[in-house]
């Protein structure tokens, strides 16, 4: 089995779970599997010529490094699940007229 075929079906098997594994879908759920296996495999990858062109410079004693504080880590949601959305309280009634 070629690492193609592998990804492809790792694809499909995720896809089954994800959808609650319904039967009679197979074919459906290849087809979506090999389309993102070829999406995936044709997507750029970082070379390595980026990563050796520049040396980060060194630090010096006299320079303290600029540090961005960290990204809070995105939340992941299941497939299937939405988030709970947050309402917002309703404003009171107002008094009939009289």
């Amino acid at each position: 089995m070629s690492t193609d075929e592998k990804r492809v079906r790792e694809f499909a098997y995720q896809i089954w779970e994800s959808e609650g594994k319904p039967e009679g879908q197979e074919t459906r759920h290849w087809e979506m599997a090999r389309k993102l296996a070829e999406a995936e495999a044709l997507t750029p990858t970082k070379s390595s010529k980026t990563s050796t062109a520049k040396a980060a410079p060194k630090a010096t004693a006299k320079s303290t490094p600029k540090t961005k504080p960290a990204a809070a880590a995105p939340v992941v949601v299941p497939p299937g699940e939405k988030k709970a959305a947050v309402k917002k309280p309703r404003a009171p009634r107002k008094p009939p007229a009289s």
